[in-house]
C-alpha cells in the first residue's frame, strides 16, 4: 500500500484513460487509487492482485462510487508490476465516429531516425534458434517480437495518433493508458482475450496471419492461402486447445467452433475463433478470468512455461506491457481485456512500436520477418509512415 500511495502522489496524471469497443467507449479522469501489484500467483479473489483490487473498490465505494471501475494494463510477464488504477471518475458513452479527416495523419513531427531491436539479421537468427530448439525440447511454438523505436523532431501528439488509429481501424479495441513515467500506452488491438457480462463470457483469440494486399484480387488470394495454410492452422489449434482446456472446467456451457474463420484489419488477415461460454460461478470476475488465461500461446507459445523461458533467452529486450493485457473490470465483475498488440509507447519525442510473430517448426525466418514488419504497419500508418 505504501508503494501504491507513493505512486499516486507522484503520478503526473495529464490525461485520462480510454478503452473503446463494440460501439461504446470508457473514459476516465483523475486517479482514486493506483494498483501496481503483479498479476502472478493464485487467482482467488482473496489473494494478490485480486485482493488489492477488491480492497480498492471498497474504498472507492466508501468515497461515493456506486460501481467503481478498474482500468489499465498488465504486463506480458506477470511477475512485473501491473499498471492499473481505479479512476476518480469515469463515464461510458457512445463511441465517437472517426472524423474523416483523421484518416490522414497530421501534426506528426518530422521523423529523425529509427532503429529495430533486433534488426533483420538478429530476428532471423532468433527464429532459426527457436526452430532448432523445437527439435530438442517440448516447445512447439514460441512468439518472437521486435521493437521499432522512432525519434521525432518534437513530441508526439497522442490525441491525434489515437484519432488516426480510430479512423483506420474502426472495429478494433482502441486504448490509451497513461503510464507512471509520463509515457502513454496507445494502440488498437484486434484480439479479445475475455469479455464477461453477468455469467456469460466471450473470448476471440487470433493466431495465424497474412499481410493485406492493396489489389482486391491479390488480397482475396492472400486470405484464401492463409485459410489453407497447414502451418497457420496448426499454430491456431495450439492456441484454441489451450484456451479450451482452461475455460472448460470453469463453464457449464462452452461453444468452441470446429474451425477458425477469417478476420481482417486494415493491415492483416487473421485466423480467428470466437469462443462463447456460461460460467459455473457467475461471481468470477473478468480480471480473474483474464489472469487465469494469460499468457496464451497466441502471445507466448506452447507449452507456456517452456516457451516463456525460450523467449527470455532469445529476445534482446524486455516486452513490458506489449503482449500483456489492456482493458477494464468493474465492481460487479464485468469487464473486457484485450491483448496488448498493435500498440506503441509514446514518451516525449520517441515512439516505441512492437510486433510479434508465432514461430513453429515449419516457420520460415524471412516470412516471419515480413510478418512482423506488416504488423508494425498499423501504428506506422497512423503516424503517416510507410510500413
Amino acid at each position: 500500500m505504501l508503494e501504491n500511495l507513493a505512486l499516486k502522489q507522484n503520478f503526473n496524471f495529464k490525461f485520462g484513460a480510454l478503452f473503446a469497443s463494440n460501439g461504446r467507449e470508457l473514459l476516465s479522469s483523475g486517479i482514486h487509487e493506483w494498483i501496481s501489484v503483479p498479476a502472478r500467483g493464485r487467482q482467488d479473489r482473496g489473494q494478490g492482485l485480486h485482493a488489492a483490487v477488491e480492497a480498492a473498490f471498497e474504498r472507492a465505494r466508501r468515497a461515493g462510487q456506486a460501481n467503481p471501475i478498474l482500468i489499465g494494463a498488465i504486463p506480458f510477464d506477470v511477475r512485473e508490476p501491473s499498471c492499473l488504477y481505479v479512476p476518480a471518475a469515469y463515464e461510458w458513452r457512445e463511441q465517437a465516429a472517426p472524423a474523416e479527416a483523421a484518416s490522414e495523419p497530421s501534426g506528426v513531427p518530422d521523423l529523425l531516425d529509427q532503429r529495430s531491436l533486433p534488426d533483420e539479421d538478429g530476428f532471423k537468427k532468433a527464429v532459426e534458434h527457436a526452430i532448432v530448439n523445437f527439435r530438442h525440447s517440448d516447445v512447439r511454438k514460441a512468439v518472437l517480437s521486435v521493437v521499432r523505436e522512432l525519434r521525432f523532431a518534437g513530441s508526439m501528439d497522442v490525441g491525434r495518433l489515437l484519432a488516426s488509429l480510430r479512423a483506420q481501424n474502426s472495429q478494433g479495441y482502441l486504448f490509451r493508458v497513461p503510464l507512471p513515467d509520463e509515457g502513454e500506452l496507445v494502440g488498437v488491438s484486434p484480439e479479445l482475450l475475455i469479455r464477461k457480462e453477468g455469467g456469460r463470457i466471450v473470448s476471440n483469440p487470433l493466431a495465424g496471419s497474412a499481410k493485406r494486399q492493396r489489389d482486391p484480387l491479390a488480397d482475396r488470394v492472400a486470405a484464401e492461402q492463409l485459410e489453407r495454410s497447414q502451418k497457420d492452422q496448426y499454430e491456431h489449434r495450439l492456441v484454441i486447445e489451450n484456451i479450451r482446456s482452461i475455460l472448460a472446467p470453469l463453464c457449464a456451457e462452452l461453444d468452441v467452433p470446429d474451425a477458425p474463420s477469417l478476420m481482417s484489419t486494415a493491415a492483416m488477415w487473421h485466423l480467428s475463433t470466437r469462443i462463447e461460454g456460461v460460467l459455473n460461478d457467475p461471481a468470477m470476475t473478468a480480471l480473474q478470468l483474464a489472469c487465469i488465461i494469460h499468457p496464451t500461446p497466441a502471445v507466448c507459445g506452447f507449452p507456456t512455461e517452456s516457451a516463456h523461458k525460450l523467449i527470455r533467452y532469445v529476445e534482446p529486450f524486455e516486452r513490458g506491457l506489449f503482449t500483456g493485457l489492456v482493458g477494464w473490470c468493474d465492481g460487479q465483475g464485468n469487464g473486457e481485456w484485450a491483448i496488448t498488440i498493435r500498440c506503441g509507447i509514446a514518451r516525449r519525442d520517441t515512439l516505441q512500436l512492437f510486433a510479434g510473430a508465432g514461430i513453429v517448426e515449419a516457420s520460415n525466418p524471412a516470412s516471419e520477418w515480413e510478418e512482423v514488419q506488416a504488423k508494425l504497419g498499423t501504428m506506422l500508418s497512423a503516424c503517416g509512415l510507410a510500413a
